[in-house]
């Protein structure tokens, strides 16, 4: 397969891109899977900053003075502007969640330092230009080689707040090679519409990192990555344009350009449902309307008759039409695609948007024969791709089932699911105290429950009150618990829990036979025995945190109702199981309180 696409590359230039394409998915696959699971927001955040290097094709595209002269000029104004809100509030709120992972004793951080390195590279790329040697061929390779340190180094949490700072040289060496490329092309007016862009938009995204809520952070997150696909729609449009205008255009480019179009549209409108589903702006149970899979396909099949039309356009106006066709048809997939999935799947969705934002990009880079948005994308749509398959996995679900089929999981259920109830047992706050007290090992499970309740402040507290008497408390975090990668352990480090006592499943699971008490807290689908226990359930197979095995197990949930997957658990009605039902805020404030007072008087 290899050798045939490089037998049918149009030119040198495009096999050489394939190369580095290639080699980039490779690097991108290796590192991503060297990144610590309780970083994966981080991962999700920095690459999503990352991907602002949309930037560049909007800078390559921009034309005339203080404004744009033409309407791909204005396209490419508004790619440059909504790229800077990306990297401005990317980086902002990387930094933010890793701080939060800081702890007493760690090692103090001078990545301060790091402007050192940063001012030869760009002063280094200066200089050669003020020579006359404006290609940046060096410079983009500085940058995309910082742009995979970036995500290298969050295999840690020592080195993790060294990758951000890589990250946002990466992306600053990336752009500023680009304004000096374009050195004999841009007029100082020109710079200074650039400059406006890039400070505008750079000032709505810092505004934006500083103001939003942590727990806001997939909604943040999903928000962003419509920003990358708006400026791969317009980049691809303008860069088709004005390549029209110039007589430059083969078969290869006008494809790369229908396919950043296809998947910036997409991108866009699915990151905006995404947005507004984790906002609370629309419900988040699935839409299902008659024959789904039907009217994707149908769409599937309009985008392919606009390419046809595209590929045969004998004139820009044509051509520009079936662009814009496609933009329509693609938005209203991306649209229902995501509208036809539940909240509780939104960590696969947000987790393929990362991905798609990536593949936009790479789309960009061959667009514009741009070496750096092609390594570049090719990194961040593996990344996004990796972190999918590792959310799938946890669910015991594919990808497809995800996207087109709902609720599932990949096991071939052979008869009737076993029926679950009988008489469960309550315990009242008090009494979850004394076991709370007399427990010398506990595991903590925080299901979303505790995101939606605000409840990890006061659940930190009182671990500290306990494990300063002696206890040996930890967390247990479940892979898509929450409503994105790693959520849960970017709200635990908010409040103030150290990372080193908070485990992945893979990491926990086989210690709780030996705990004194499990302690669940706003989790129902990932605590669910009959994953394990009946290989009828439509969820048997899923990984999930066996917390039934400890000596005792509390479950701090709002009623016996069923979550997600509608699947009854039978962890409820065990013999060593007892259920504390209420707002989990509010019980987690109240053992809190207890516990303190306990230790107070004691």
């Amino acid at each position: 397969s290899l050798m045939a696409v490089g037998l049918t590359a149009p030119t040198v230039a495009v096999s050489s891109m394939m190369t580095k394409f290639g080699l980039a998915c490779i690097g991108g696959y290796q590192t991503v899977w060297g990144v610590t699971p309780a970083l994966h927001s981080p991962l999700m955040s920095v690459t999503n900053a990352i991907s602002g290097l949309t930037a560049v094709g909007g800078l390559c595209l921009m034309n005339g003075g203080l404004a744009p002269t033409s309407a791909s000029g204005a396209l490419a104004a508004s790619a440059v502007l909504a790229s800077a809100v990306n990297i401005s509030g990317g980086f902002a709120v990387t930094q933010r969640m890793l701080d939060m992972f800081k702890k007493k004793g760690d090692t103090p951080d001078h990545n301060y330092l790091m402007a050192v390195p940063a001012a030869v590279s760009m002063g280094g790329y200066a200089l050669s230009a003020l020579q006359g040697n404006t290609d940046p061929a060096m410079a983009y390779l500085v940058s995309s080689g910082a742009c995979i340190g970036s995500i290298a180094c969050l295999s840690s949490q020592e080195t993790a707040r060294l990758g951000n700072a890589l990250g946002l040289i990466g992306v600053s060496t990336g752009v500023v090679a680009t304004l000096g490329m374009l050195g004999d092309t841009f007029t100082t007016r020109t710079y200074m519409q650039a400059a406006a862009c890039g400070l505008v938009g750079s000032g709505i995204g810092a505004a934006i990192a500083k103001r939003m809520a942590i727990t806001d952070l997939p909604q943040l997150v999903a928000g962003f990555h419509s920003l990358v696909g708006l400026a791969a729609v317009n980049t691809s449009v303008a860069a088709y344009m004005q390549a029209c205008e110039s007589g430059h255009l083969d078969p290869m480019h006008m494809a790369a350009a229908f396919g950043g179009t296809v998947i910036g549209a997409v991108t866009l409108t699915g990151s905006l449902v995404a947005f507004a589903k984790l906002q609370g702006l629309m419900k988040s149970s699935p839409l299902s309307l008659p024959g789904k899979n039907l009217l994707n396909i149908g769409m599937l099949a309009g985008n392919a008759g606009c390419a046809a039309g595209f590929m045969a356009a004998g004139d820009v106006a044509t051509g520009t039409a079936m662009l814009g066709t496609t933009t329509g048809i693609s938005g209203l997939l991306g649209w229902h695609l995501v509208s036809s999935i539940g909240g509780a799947d939104m960590p696969v969705v947000i987790t393929v948007l990362n991905s798609y934002s990536g593949w936009a990009l790479c789309a960009e880079g061959f667009m514009l024969n741009n070496d750096l948005l092609t390594v570049v994308g090719a990194l961040i749509g593996s990344s996004g791709g990796i972190l999918s398959y590792i959310m799938c996995k946890a669910m015991n679900r594919s990808l497809t089932n995800v996207i087109f089929g709902g609720i599932g999981t990949s096991a071939k259920p052979k008869g009737e699911a076993m029926k679950v109830g009988g008489d469960h047992r309550e315990v009242d706050s008090d009494g979850a105290v004394a076991q709370l007290l007399d427990a010398k090992d506990i595991i903590i499970v925080p299901g979303y429950g505790v995101a939606v309740a605000h409840a990890q402040y006061a659940i930190s507290e009182m671990v500290d009150k306990l494990r300063e008497h002696g206890a040996n408390v930890r967390f247990a975090i479940h892979p898509v618990a929450g409503r994105m990668p790693g959520q849960l352990n970017v709200l635990l480090a908010e409040a103030g829990v150290p990372y080193d006592v908070v485990h992945e499943m893979e990491e926990i699971n086989e210690d709780f036979p030996k705990a004194d008490l499990a302690l669940v807290i706003g989790a129902n689908d990932t605590i669910n025995s009959a994953a394990v226990e009946d290989p009828n359930s439509v969820i048997a197979g899923m990984p999930v945190l066996e917390v039934w095995k400890a000596k005792s197990t509390i479950i701090v949930k709002r009623s016996m109702g069923t979550g997600y997957a509608a699947v009854e658990n039978p962890v409820f009605y065990k013999d060593n199981t007892q259920m504390l039902l209420g707002d989990a805020k509010i019980i987690s404030e109240m053992l809190r309180d207890k516990v303190n007072e306990h230790f107070h008087y004691a």
